[in-house]
């Protein structure tokens, strides 16, 4: 690439709030600078505004501001931008319509079918971003070798880019797509985006996707984007979203580019200009797209500390930690960027090469609340307007306030931009003003309420004296508890980032960037372990930065189905080989010499029948015969599978599923700029009184640009530059290296001594780290667990428990486990507690035992002390488990009547005995069931063995954990915050009780509520509420309820407690901690001998995944919170000797005051996810024909429940369907005049044309050409109809709250998400 000397070059940030310019001038000097993104009365476009000041005052003439730049000076730009992110954000990007393969226009809108927030009754999600949808007749089929359907020969058969063959069942026809295209067209829509199924195979040749693309650009589109080019991957939601959101947002792109280029003169033609993409690298502007600039602005960032920050020679590797106003991004560089190639982002799923960057809803903006005793920050921002309080714009308080209180702030250093005028400095004075009103609240409530945690803290701790909190706090302990609280909540995602790939946090560099982050940077690494603090010289515009560091890069990816194996390798060597000389002949043609260009070469590899896939990079791992030509790739995937997951499967296969080339061309600058020398101790600016945790001392204040390298400066310090304030803390050391970069030291944490009383900011910190050891635990269970069940699909919950088996933090949240384990623990306590020994460990899963279901193995260690006698805490891991016999594969029989018939069962089962698994004893337990009539044993012994090792493996970590924990405070201590921590629950449920007691007190005068629902066979469920509104407590009776059926719908006592804790934490409204608090107000009174308490030896199978849901409808109907959902989780499952299947599938929600019922979503006790639409037919003889919402089946009101979908599988040979469903006769209820909604049906079509109805729960043997066809339920309508105004869901108020309703994004929210999709 040609250079640019005697000219300026420019790389350019343009954020939301501000615009970051770096410029290398021609005589090698660099300048930044910083301006306004938005200022329409000064400029139009913010970096030509940038480049006009800078060329202004270094080549000193006039650039008058209504004229186009002189080009000729610049030598190139490069560009970070939001405008892509900010139209997502927004929903402004270009109209456009979805053309789609017949039988899924509303695939998109199903997408997964799980909720993004477990207990929002609302479901909150963003609208798809297509306007409308062209359903096109077209099919294309994986050929199957065992396909025995009854049908003609297919029209042609044609091979993939994967290699499989692909059956031509219906031919495009392009006269009925063209006449659909006009009439879009018709309608000022021109912007297409084009997803037919198993597109992605079909790549080459003009066919297809292609013959689409072509027509529509003929006809005027002047953009249409085809999913098989966009990203070329299996998986048609993920690549769908991906696709919409390219024909949405490249036209915008387009806009802004054209408007950027028009501000020079002849256009820019003459200047190198490149944009940063997704992945951290540049592209020409005629290439940036949509799809590909989600995270331009954030990129250039990762490159920039990755560049400056790593060593390596050391390969010490480095956590980036970008604190900016609303939210913080953490990624982490190790010699290579780490990708992630689906990430969602404002709601949107995108399928593409993205740095793995992961944002949490925690920044300088972020609120402040004091809820039920507890110190809570964020996820709310107070966003660029208002601000925080001191912005003087009737902000409310925030993290920067915070700072400012305690002096790390200082507005004397600060720009007067701030009041209406923006002419103001920062206001210490209103910051002060809501401190005090809120300590003075913080005090009152901890005066009122001290008795209350007092009583608790004595019953938990060993230690002598009152109990209670302190009498007052002032308005420095409350700011800085608000500090550590914030500090805390930005710890969790670095842990779970680096400790979810094996990594140990402590071994890292804390890269720090941002405006916000300096303040934050010494406490999060001492919290963290980390020695080392790095802050870059251009940290406060480090994206920029990047920017001008970064290469230019082209990448190229296919799909591949082959297995990795010495017959494939000179297959995959060809493929390679051609992938990688399209990526040199694009960088040749973009100006680069071969010697500039390198090239890396990733395959995409997992494991035969898992789902657990690893971009793979064989750097490290040279060729050998044994390999392909470009690297031992089987080698490289194992190791690091082996380093993520600690194990590997030895005989199993190894399969490629895409093959990706990523070529760069070096072409990041080299900043030659050193630091003026010194020695010393260097003087400080001025002094100041900054709060820590000793209280006020004095520190010194420093500007960066005073300094020299070879100055040491102790803590505690401020060092202000233009961008950024850094806070060197007490014990903490920070010198300047010789580019003039920032290093810090970062001291031991000198604890201080907490005694049991209670401290409402240690409470905060407390409840944070107990739900970290529940989240570490689950890591450990994922890593090293074998089954898809628990790797995969995440179904498991992991919890720590008190000495009285009393929950105390549970992770994830899946709703069907909330507060069961709590039951199996005390069982287990009152069964064996005086006989437990160290290295004991118990397994169970009767029902009778506070198991759920048989597959659910929950698995129990107890935490010794020395010098204790008995157990000071539990960990416990629930893990669900694909087989444990009985008479049905998969042990979810529809149709089973008594326990045995459901697999292996474990009442008090010693797994570990003082330390040794017990492997014979359970083998024999889990293959026990074959002495019962037509049941087997399981029939996958080595994964039970396997996870169940697993989950003994995550109890002993959570047991360490817990441990350390007890080594920093002492045991007394812990214990006191356990109480403190399920009283803080406690009082979040009596205070909504007491208020729910209020209102119905002022409505009817009466504070007993009742409901009844009904199960298909007329089974009734009765609840009777009465609510005391002086204490906030309730006693839910559910006498009257039916008795035990014949089958097995019967639900365990657990079940009910699950479902009485989501209702509470629904109605609850707020984050609280799901622990034995919650229940704590409430008595449950339920009938021995009834559905919800059936015998020991009941079959409880549909209990647990249908019971439930009618167990939410009648809580919900009591409170009339909201009408009823689908009250079903559709329970579909096929199979034969060869292969099994299944899946629970979505409905309608219900409807609720001032909110419609979202379509096509799974609600309540289950939250499961999909298997996508191509996954279903490359592993599975079947053909999904259809999958759309039901329309008209959500009940009718003032606000419409949600519509239930259509699944209509085709199969291709013989298998047995079994389905377990409810609300086939009984309709989901209305409320306040709404109408019910539709009641589901299940149908076969047969091949001979007969159509049966298989009623709700069956077992049946399928011929090929056989399709099943399920209807699921609506949800019910809420208030009468002819009062129906505009629906809430779409109003411009929800396009502006995407922003803080989706604000999270990267690795660890991904994998959260899917831990609460089971």
């Amino acid at each position: 690439m040609a250079e640019t000397r005697g000219k300026f070059d420019f790389a350019i940030d343009r954020g939301g709030t501000f615009t970051d310019v770096f410029a290398r001038l021609p005589d090698g000097r660099e300048r930044v600078l910083k301006l306004l993104s938005h200022d329409p009365q000064n400029y139009k476009d913010a970096p030509t505004e940038g480049i006009r000041r800078i060329l202004e005052q270094e080549a000193g003439r006039s650039f008058p501001r209504d004229q186009p730049l002189d080009s000729s000076l610049i030598g190139w730009i490069r560009m970070g931008t939001t405008v892509a992110t900010n139209a997502l954000l927004e929903r402004q990007g270009e109209r456009t319509a979805l053309l789609v393969t017949r039988g899924f226009k509303d695939l998109l809108h199903i997408g997964t079918q799980a909720r993004p927030n477990l207990f929002d009754l609302k479901v909150r999600m963003p609208e798809v971003l297509y306007e409308e949808v062209i359903e096109v007749d077209e099919r294309v089929a994986l050929r199957q070798d065992g396909c025995q359907l009854p049908r003609k020969e297919p029209k042609r058969i044609v091979t993939g880019s994967t290699g499989d063959s692909l059956e031509v069942w219906q031919e495009l026809n392009l006269q009925h797509v063209e006449r659909d295209l006009k009439a879009v067209l018709s309608r000022g829509i021109t912007s297409l985006a084009v997803l037919l199924l198993h597109s992605y195979m079909l790549v080459h040749g003009p066919a297809h996707e292609k013959a689409v693309g072509s027509l529509a650009r003929k006809l005027g589109f002047t953009q249409v984007s085809l999913s098989s080019e966009v990203m070329p991957m299996i998986r048609a939601v993920p690549r769908g979203y991906t696709v919409c959101a390219d024909a949405y947002l490249t036209p915008k792109i387009h806009q802004y580019l054209k408007g950027f280029t028009t501000g020079f003169k002849g256009a820019l033609k003459d200047v190198d200009v490149l944009f940063m993409q997704s992945d951290g690298g540049l592209t020409p502007m005629e290439q940036f797209s949509g799809s590909r600039a989600i995270l331009s602005g954030p990129a250039g960032g990762v490159v920039g500390y990755a560049v400056t920050s790593y060593n390596s020679t050391e390969n010490k590797p480095v956590i980036g930690f970008d604190m900016g106003g609303t939210s913080t991004d953490v990624s982490r560089y190790a010699g290579q960027y780490e990708h992630v190639f689906e990430a969602t982002t404002a709601g949107v799923t995108l399928q593409a090469p993205q740095l793995d960057i992961n944002t949490v809803a925690a920044g300088g903006g972020s609120r402040l609340f004091f809820r039920s005793g507890m110190f809570v920050v964020g996820p709310d921002s107070a966003g660029a307007h208002p601000g925080p309080a001191c912005y003087r714009k009737g902000g409310p308080l925030t993290v920067t306030d915070a700072n400012l209180a305690l002096g790390r702030l200082l507005p004397d250093f600060f720009p007067h931009i701030f009041g209406p005028g923006e002419n103001e400095p920062l206001s210490m004075e209103e910051t002060i003003r809501q401190f005090q009103q809120l300590t003075h609240d913080i005090n009152h409530f901890l005066s009122t309420n001290q008795s209350q945690h007092s009583a608790n803290g004595a019953g938990q701790s060993n230690s002598d004296g009152p109990k209670g909190c302190k009498s007052e706090m002032s308005v420095e302990e409350v700011a800085m508890g608000f500090i550590r609280v914030a500090n805390e909540a930005m710890c969790r995602p670095i842990r779970a980032l680096t400790q979810a790939k094996g990594h140990d946090t402590s071994q890292h560099v804390l890269a720090c960037f941002g405006g916000a982050g300096g303040q934050h940077a010494c406490a999060i690494a001492r919290a963290l372990g980390m020695k080392t603090v790095f802050i870059h010289k251009y940290s406060g515009i480090l994206s920029a930065y990047g920017l001008a560091l970064a290469d230019v890069v082209e990448e190229v990816q296919e799909p591949c189905s082959l297995q990795y194996n010495e017959d494939s390798y000179s297959e995959l060597d060809h493929r390679i080989q051609e992938l990688t000389q399209r990526c040199h002949s694009t960088l040749h043609q973009r100006g680069f010499s071969s010697s500039q260009i390198s090239t890396a070469v990733f395959l995409h590899m997992r494991y035969e029948g898992t789902d657990c896939a690893l971009m793979v990079n064989a750097s490290g791992y040279p060729a050998h015969a044994q390999s392909c030509q470009s690297g031992d790739f089987r080698t490289a995937f194992t190791k690091r599978y082996m380093k993520e997951f600690g194990f590997t499967i030895a005989d199993r296969p190894i399969m490629v599923d895409d093959i990706r080339v990523r070529g760069s061309g070096k072409s990041g600058i080299k900043s030659v700029t050193m630091a003026k020398e010194g020695h010393g101790s260097p003087a400080p600016t001025k002094m100041t009184k900054c709060y820590f945790e000793e209280g006020y001392l004095d520190t010194s204040v420093y500007m960066w640009e005073d300094l020299s390298c070879g100055y040491s400066i102790e803590g505690p310090a401020i060092i202000i530059d233009k961008n950024s304030t850094i806070l060197v803390e007490p014990g903490c050391s920070a010198q300047l290296t010789t580019s003039g970069d920032v290093c810090i030291a970062v001291g031991t944490d000198t604890q201080c001594v907490l005694g049991t009383d209670l401290n409402t900011v240690q409470l905060s910190i407390f409840s944070h780290r107990f739900m970290s050891i529940a989240e570490q635990m689950g890591r450990v269970l994922q890593r090293t667990s074998i089954s898809t069940n628990i790797k995969e699909r995440l179904d498991f919950s992991c919890a720590v428990f008190g000495p009285d088996g009393g929950l105390v933090s549970n992770a994830p949240h899946i709703p069907v486990h909330l507060g069961a384990m709590q039951e199996t623990v005390q069982y287990q306590l009152k069964a064996v507690g005086s006989s437990l020994k160290e290295g004991d460990v118990i397994l169970s899963n009767h029902p009778c035992a506070g198991g759920s279901h048989l597959p659910d193995l929950t698995v129990i260690t107890p935490v010794f002390r020395h010098g204790v006698s008995g157990p000071v805490f539990f960990v416990a891991s629930r893990g669900h488990h694909a087989d444990i016999g009985g008479i049905t594969p998969g042990s979810m029989p529809p149709h089973s009547t008594s326990l045995q018939q459901e697999g292996a069962v474990f009442t008090t089962f010693k797994l570990v005995t003082e330390g040794v698994f017990q492997e014979k004893a359970v083998t024999e337990a889990l293959l026990a069931p074959a002495q019962y009539p037509g049941c087997s044993g399981t029939r996958n012994l080595h994964d039970n063995l396997s996870d169940l090792r697993a989950q003994v493996a995550a109890n002993q970590r959570g047991s360490q954990l817990v441990g350390e924990l007890i080594d920093c405070y002492g045991l007394a201590v812990v214990q006191a915050y356990m109480g403190y921590i399920q009283s803080n629950a406690e009082l979040a449920v009596r205070d909504m009780l007491k208020e729910f007691a209020r209102r119905r007190q002022q409505q009817t005068g009466s504070l007993e509520v009742e409901a009844e629902d009904q199960m298909d066979d007329g089974t009734p469920i009765r609840l009777k509420v009465q609510i005391n509104e002086e204490e906030g407590s309730a006693v839910f009776d559910f006498s009257g309820t039916g008795t035990e059926v014949w089958g097995n719908c019967n639900a365990p006592r657990a079940i009910t407690f699950s479902a009485l804790i989501y209702c509470l934490r629904c109605m609850v409204g707020q984050d609280i901690p799901l622990n034995q608090g919650c229940l704590t107000p409430i008595k449950v009174i339920i009938p021995p001998g009834s559905i919800l308490q059936p015998s020991l030896n009941a079959a409880v199978v549909g209990g647990n995944v249908l019971t439930s849901q009618r167990v939410v409808d009648v809580i919900f109907r009591a409170f009339e919170v909201c009408a009823a959902s689908q009250g079903c989780m559709n329970n579909v499952s096929f199979g034969s000797e060869k292969s099994g299947y299944y899946e629970t599938v979505a409905g309608g929600a219900g409807a609720g005051p001032g909110w419609s019922g979202r379509s096509g979503v799974h609600s309540h006790m289950t939250n499961t996810r999909i298997t996508d639409p191509e996954v279903l037919e490359k592993r599975y003889p079947v053909i999904l024909q259809q999958f759309s919402l039901r329309p008209g089946s959500g009940g009718r009101g003032h606000y419409h429940g949600g519509d239930g979908v259509i699944r209509k599988l085709l199969f291709r040979s013989k298998v047995v369907l079994s389905v377990l469903t409810e609300r086939r006769s009984t309709r989901p209820y209305g409320l306040h005049g709404g109408q019910s909604g539709s009641a589901g049906l299940n149908l076969l079509h047969r091949a001979d044309g007969r159509v049966l109805n298989l009623g709700a729960k069956t077992t049946v043997s399928l011929e090929p050409g056989d399709i099943f066809c399920l209807h699921t339920p609506g949800g019910g309508g809420y208030g009468r109809e002819e009062e129906e105004d505009e629906d809430e869901n779409h109003s411009p108020s929800k396009r502006q709250r995407l922003n803080e309703a989706f604000t999270e994004r990267g690795s660890v929210f991904e994998y959260r998400r899917a831990q609460e999709s089971v």
